[in-house]
């Protein structure tokens, strides 16, 4: 456990010093440069710019002890605590405990699909407020409380906007959050009920960001803590349980190829970190795995760039139903490109009308309703299928990370199949007997 004495309580400022237990974190490292930082809210390199991340010592541990401590844990990403930064307490505080979803065996998509190989959904529209974005707050969440920070905020495309709500609602801190102006109304709504204040900017997603960092920078942002700014290292740090979630749902086995919605691209490289602690750890057998990427075509930076053969991603303006994908400038796009050629993935993206087509497609194979970025993932699956791209004899797994009730306008054209009278005659008359 590494507790350190760190400045506190302001965004933009230091003002106190305080003991901070954050678990098995020890430092925050560079990943362009390596140099290290001692934990505190920060989010990027003092020496290069980089990006900072959680660096930890996982020495001590046990490959079977860890496994069993693991089994043994809460139903929620809290049973890998020992693998997170978080204090082992964590638990027992007042967090929305999400996690520990669904991995469906999705048969009758695979026979659509012509996948042999098994091909298994992760549906993260199971968490509390139906996205996996409530993954990545938690952490951010256990940040902020160890910082000392007493207003939790985002800039957001919708869905981190409805879990920052929720948890500051449940653990006792003032949220406001910063929202694209025209948002679908259902995440308006999700965001808005919790009671915190909503913020609505007249601009897209990109940018909603530079506004939050300019505020963090300003008197004004002190004490808060933007979980997908300077909290982002520990905020990242949630979607790593997708991944330890996946293998240990498979039997402790890594997939042969998991295809992932990007946005920012933060998922795809932390469930890629994921994999690799597992494997590091001996928690898993090591052996090769192969990532894919998923964007819609009206806001494809990442796709596009990795088609190009190029390794820096050109910013887009997003022009796409997939709004929660619409991020046109993606902070961790030049990483997805590194890791979908080193895993021998790829990139790819589809069009709106091939997202629709997606979302209808699993919920009338599997009966899971996914937003449009479940859409996303289940229509460039099936794509790379058909491209050659990705290999349908191999264990597969798509992410759904939210639910379609946030997205109904994308389907809304959905309706009923016929008005008749209540006798059986309107009813034989309508063609349904």
């Amino acid at each position: 456990m590494a507790v350190q004495t760190v400045t506190t309580a302001s965004a933009s400022t230091t003002t106190s010093a305080a003991p901070v237990d954050l678990g098995p974190a020890t430092a925050l490292s560079c990943r362009e440069c390596g140099h290290r930082v001692p934990l505190g809210p920060v989010f990027a390199c003092e020496e290069c710019f980089g990006p900072l991340e959680i660096a930890y010592d996982f020495s001590s541990y046990d490959a079977e002890e860890l496994r069993r401590r693991i089994e043994a844990g809460p139903a929620s990403i809290w049973r890998y605590a020992p693998l997170l930064p978080v204090p082992a307490d964590v638990a027992d505080k007042p967090n929305l405990n999400p996690g520990w979803t669904k991995l469906v065996k999705a048969d009758n998509l695979a026979r659509e699909l012509g996948v042999t190989g098994g091909l298994y959904v992760k549906d993260d529209s199971g968490n509390p407020t139906h996205s996996f974005k409530d993954r990545v707050v938690a952490q951010a969440l256990e940040a902020a409380r160890a910082f000392g920070f007493t207003t939790l905020s985002c800039s957001s495309t919708g869905n981190l906007a409805g879990a920052v709500g929720a948890a500051a609602a449940r653990a006792g801190f003032r949220s406001c959050v910063f929202i694209p102006h025209d948002l679908e109304q259902g995440k308006v709504v999700m965001a808005a009920v919790y009671g915190g204040e909503l913020v609505g900017i007249d601009g897209n997603y990109d940018d909603v960001n530079r506004f939050c960092s300019e505020l963090i920078g300003d008197p004004a942002g002190e004490g808060w803590g933007f979980v997908n700014v300077n909290l982002r290292p520990y905020y990242g740090e949630g979607s790593k349980t997708l991944a330890y979630e996946i293998c240990e749902q498979l039997g402790w086995r890594l997939p042969d190829q998991l295809v992932i919605p990007i946005a920012s691209g933060s998922q795809f490289t932390k469930i890629d970190k994921g994999l690799k602690e597992l494997i590091a750890l001996g928690l898993v057998e090591d052996k090769p795995y192969r990532l894919f990427g998923a964007q819609a075509n009206g806001c494809s930076p990442v796709s596009a760039a990795y088609k190009a053969g190029h390794d820096v991603v050109r910013p887009q303006k997003p022009d796409t139903i997939a709004k929660s994908l619409a991020i046109g400038n993606p902070a961790d796009g030049p990483y997805v490109l590194d890791i979908a050629r080193r895993t021998g993935g790829a990139v790819e993206d589809v069009t709106d009308e091939e997202v629709v087509a997606g979302i209808r497609l699993l919920a009338r194979t599997e009966g899971i309703f996914a937003e449009t970025a479940g859409g996303v993932t289940v229509g460039v699956t099936r794509k790379l299928i058909e491209n050659g791209l990705l290999d349908p004899t191999l264990t597969t797994v798509v992410l759904n990370t939210g639910d379609g009730l946030k997205t109904l306008d994308a389907v809304a054209d959905q309706g009923l199949t016929a008005t008749i009278r209540p006798s059986l005659e309107s009813f034989r008359e309508a063609g349904l007997a």
